[in-house]
């Protein structure tokens, strides 16, 4: 499980290494260096909120669903067709109280229409995880890989000409992200389910009442935990447009440093996407899963620290290659956000197994804590601070939900701690962390600081044997992925 695991993670990661961060990095920061911090802080808060009720969309349907097919393949033709289904009704359903949600909070006029465009592009992209929970539960990790980037480079493709074509680059209108996002969405969502199809065998266009009180009674834990964890990870930029009379700049400023965490969250979504349904049907056959828990933790830790250790040098470098405005504003709260990024990157194998193996109680009272804390931290230090406030209630929250996710692994699954791992990746951390401070000293410019530092800690997880070259060529054997 441990080589699958690590060959599928490679496979996965190059696919998301090409395309995404073209996307998020290239496309996503063109727009808003384009339309300017004011006018996509306009966009960015509305966009925060279609995600605050997108739970409304699944309601846990997809983990569940995840989690099922993994440990029972042969459901995946009896239940897809109810499933779909409910996801239908459930879109509706999430647009209706969207829109009255907005109605109520003073959406008004452009802002109104900007959700209700947000809602349907959150209603396809909800529809796509879906299906490719079908996917992955079966262990198809390549195709489902694939599936996880055409949305993205058909909206690379889109974008690209219309924000550099002679004919719309010069009068690019924010607007049109939007039906960018819409077209891609659209069309993979229907390519996602012919895959699906071809597997399930069958699909009936009929609303199965009984099998929707079913999954609903069966999601619903999963439901709460989502919802709970969307609150108090995107009420910051909502409640900053809320609080501040500058609400729409400074939450422009925010969203351009929290763009650099969610893209470096794409490499902790691949590891949970790939640990869940292999932790799933581990426990379902009580293999013992230590080895598996700390490899995806030495994949995790040392990465994230390295980009952590980077922002806390070079934070105004890095803002300053991305923006084109408000460049000091933003590297002000960088650094905080991606310490954060470093408990939310552990959050994806801890937290991913207590999902597995059905801990829903415990991760929703964690992620109820998480949420009490961000808002009145979020509340409290926005009106002072402004973004940087919310960045500091980000890291507060996830300090506390990672430190509480690693009491109840240790308790539920008695995981004997591997002190000498952990005291090498501890030291590889330690090391770096001083070289890098050497260089800062002496004013290496950012790529060289990047390629220097980077190079130095795959030089020393070599070093340490936190990977070696043996595993590497038994990875890259074409019989180790599936």
């Amino acid at each position: 499980m441990k080589k699958k695991f690590l060959g599928n993670f490679f496979f996965v990661l190059v696919l998301n290494v090409l395309v995404k961060p073209i996307w998020l990095f290239g496309i996503d920061v063109a727009v808003q260096n384009r339309v300017g911090v004011e006018e996509y802080g306009f966009y960015y808060p509305i966009f925060s909120f279609s995600i605050l009720l997108n739970i409304l969309l699944d309601l846990g349907i997809t983990n569940y669903n995840n989690r099922n097919i993994a440990q029972h393949e042969h459901l995946l033709g009896r239940y897809f067709s109810g499933i779909f289904n409910v996801k239908l009704v459930l879109g509706l359903v999430y647009m209706l109280i969207t829109l009255i949600a907005g109605f109520l909070i003073g959406y008004e006029s452009r802002a109104f229409y900007f959700l209700f465009l947000l809602g349907i592009n959150q209603f396809l992209a909800s529809l796509i995880l879906f299906l490719r929970s079908n996917l992955s539960g079966l262990h198809l990790f390549k195709l489902d890989g694939l599936v996880s980037v055409t949305d993205r480079v058909l909206m690379i493709l889109i974008c690209s000409y219309l924000l550099w074509s002679d004919t719309t680059g010069p009068n690019f209108k924010i607007e049109w992200f939007l039906y960018a996002q819409f077209a891609a969405y659209l069309f993979t969502a229907f390519i996602s389910f012919l895959i699906v199809l071809t597997k399930a065998k069958i699909y009936k266009p009929k609303f199965d009442w009984i099998l929707f009180r079913v999954i609903i009674k069966q999601s619903l834990p999963f439901a709460l935990l989502v919802i709970l964890m969307s609150f108090y990870y995107r009420l910051d930029s909502v409640m900053i447009d809320r609080l501040l009379e500058d609400g729409a700049y400074q939450a422009g400023v925010y969203a351009q440093s929290y763009r650099i965490l969610e893209g470096f969250n794409m490499f902790g979504y691949i590891v949970a996407a790939l640990l869940l349904p292999i932790f799933s049907r581990m426990i379902k056959k009580k293999e013992p899963i230590s080895k598996l828990v700390y490899a995806g933790f030495s994949l995790v830790f040392i990465p994230s620290s390295l980009a952590v250790i980077i922002s806390l040098f070079k934070p105004a470098e890095i803002m300053g290659l991305l923006y084109d405005n408000s460049v000091i504003e933003s590297a002000e709260l960088f650094p905080v956000l991606m310490l954060s990024f470093l408990c939310i990157a552990l959050t994806y194998i801890f937290g991913t197994l207590l999902t597995a193996n059905g801990s829903l109680l415990i991760l929703n009272k964690i992620a109820f804590v998480g949420l009490i804390i961000n808002f009145f931290v979020n509340y409290t230090l926005i009106p002072i601070y402004g973004a940087y406030g919310a960045a500091l209630a980000t890291l507060m929250t996830q300090i506390v939900v990672i430190s509480s996710q690693l009491f109840f692994v240790h308790k539920i699954f008695d995981v004997t701690p591997n002190f000498k791992l952990i005291f090498k990746q501890i030291a590889i951390v330690t090391i770096l962390f001083v070289i890098a401070y050497m260089m800062y000293q002496y004013s290496f410019n950012l790529i060289e600081f990047i390629l220097i530092v980077s190079f130095i800690g795959l030089s020393l997880i070599f070093m340490f044997k936190i990977l070696s070259v043996s595993v590497i060529k038994q990875i890259l054997k074409p019989n180790s992925l599936i």
